[in-house]
């Protein structure tokens, strides 16, 4: 009797492969409507403006467009609870960026704009930790975490330079600086080694900025501890700089030389 494959059809077409990328997909729709909820909820409470609506809306499409873009590329077999943890960081920096977009018309509820905040780096320790016990770190987790991290780095930027001035926005820019100046020169490209002292850094930016966004200080002393962030920034990616600089100026052995090596 003729065994009848399910997994291809005539056109090649994998059909168990279309369930997997489909529910994958639907977590990026669900994310999404998270986002839109949310925003429903902070437009109810504190009546906001058009300006934060737009820049709301504007941020869950540009996540759902992109995230169900890499995902797609990536073909990953499920979302993963790591992934859903960074989903849900991600909708509450989506409702800090509509909140500080509103700004710009009124000032919002200090308490609420701290809250979101607060709770979103929180979870910036959980989702690395969720992915490690359960064994599904991937490339694409750790990129979509670190993206979540850098854009709520450069809200809150936008937030604390609306009282100190627009120096502040060199701690949110710098890493998307860095990000060009590599299109520039390719060396920037390669790969790190990992750091406790950069990690340690990149996690005091949010913090820092969220003291100095939270008034708990008075003006001199939040533009202490900005500045304080923004040395520590410099200091971090100018290592990180000169060492890939410096890696760059070794010349790459042979490919004959490598050969010869492992053949003794």
């Amino acid at each position: 009797m003729a065994l009848i494959n399910l997994n291809h059809t005539d056109d090649g077409y994998d059909a168990y492969d279309a369930c997997p990328a489909r529910s994958v997909q639907q977590e990026t729709a669900v994310g999404a409507g998270a986002q839109i909820l949310l925003l429903a909820l902070l437009g109810t409470a504190i009546g906001m403006g058009t300006a934060g609506w737009l820049t709301g809306l504007a941020f869950a499409f540009a996540s759902w467009a992109v995230l169900s873009r890499a995902l797609h590329r990536s073909r990953l077999p499920s979302f993963g609870p790591a992934n859903r943890v960074t989903l849900g960081r991600a909708t509450l920096v989506g409702g800090v960026t509509a909140l500080v977009a509103d700004s710009f018309r009124s000032a919002p509820p200090l308490s609420l704009l701290v809250g979101l905040t607060a709770v979103a780096l929180i979870l910036d320790g959980v989702d690395g930790r969720v992915a490690r016990r359960t064994g599904t770190s991937t490339p694409l987790g750790a990129r979509f975490d670190m993206e979540v991290d850098a854009f709520l780095i450069l809200v809150l930027s936008v937030y604390v330079a609306l009282d100190l001035g627009p120096w502040v926005l060199l701690i949110g820019g710098m890493r998307y600086v860095f990000v060009a100046a590599a299109r520039v020169w390719p060396w920037l490209t390669a790969p790190l080694p990992p750091s406790t002292a950069r990690k340690t850094v990149a996690a005091l930016q949010g913090v820092l900025l969220l003291l100095a966004g939270a008034e708990l200080l008075p003006r001199p002393g939040n533009a202490g501890v900005v500045a304080v962030a923004l040395g520590l920034l410099v200091w971090s990616f100018g290592r990180d700089v000169r060492w890939l600089w410096r890696r760059s100026r070794v010349p790459a052995a042979p490919v004959t030389a490598v050969r010869e090596l492992v053949a003794q």
